[in-house]
């Protein structure tokens, strides 16, 4: 292949055939999916939201946030810190009670016995509570000092899709699949808010 030819290709000038993409593929090592952007998995596992459709599919999708959940508490210790994982836990508990909170709201009579928020305050409530996890996050994250935290050395290991693919060979295309899904829909609404 000249030079010329795959300049076109990288700058968008040309698209290549798909006997191109199989062999560029197979030379990387990598997936069609991946090579085109589609999955942030190298083998391809992370699936885009739109090819999710079936029964199966839905309850293969909840066991992916499952899994994916434990990988990210998992990625958290590895970072060394005592602090970082439990305020993931303390956010994910906060995004528990809020999703509880709507979905108990089929029960509109008993909204206000699961909690002592009212039902006009807890979605504040649980947002500044979640930002404000958030910032701890961030701040635990870097091993900083702040905020409650006191500062921390961390162990800084790579944290990459590809890294994560190695290193959890069993869990990993679950949270890719979960990333790459959420990247999707946050991409496809940015693109609906900036078309109005």
């Amino acid at each position: 292949m000249s030079q010329a030819l795959l300049s076109h290709y990288e700058n968008g000038l040309r698209e290549p055939g798909l006997s191109f993409v199989v062999r560029a593929a197979d030379y990387y090592g990598v997936s069609c999916d991946y090579l085109l952007g589609r999955s942030m998995a190298r083998d391809g596992s992370a699936v885009p939201a739109e090819r999710m459709e079936s029964r199966e599919d839905a309850e293969k999708e909840k066991n992916q946030v499952v899994e994916a959940v434990m990988l990210l508490l998992d990625l958290a210790e590895q970072t060394g810190s005592a602090q970082l994982p439990r305020e993931v836990e303390a956010y994910l508990s906060v995004v528990v009670y809020k999703a509880y909170r709507y979905v108990y709201m089929a029960d509109p009579s008993g909204v206000e016995a699961v909690s002592r928020a009212s039902r006009d305050q807890f979605e504040y409530l649980c947002d500044a509570r979640m930002k404000e996890h958030e910032l701890r996050i961030r701040t635990a994250a870097k091993g900083a000092e702040g905020f409650g935290l006191a500062a921390e050395e961390l162990r800084r290991t790579p944290m990459s899709p590809n890294e994560i693919s190695k290193r959890y060979p069993e869990l990993s295309g679950a949270l890719l699949t979960v990333l790459q899904q959420v990247s999707d829909s946050i991409e496809a609404l940015g693109k609906t808010v900036c078309m109005k």
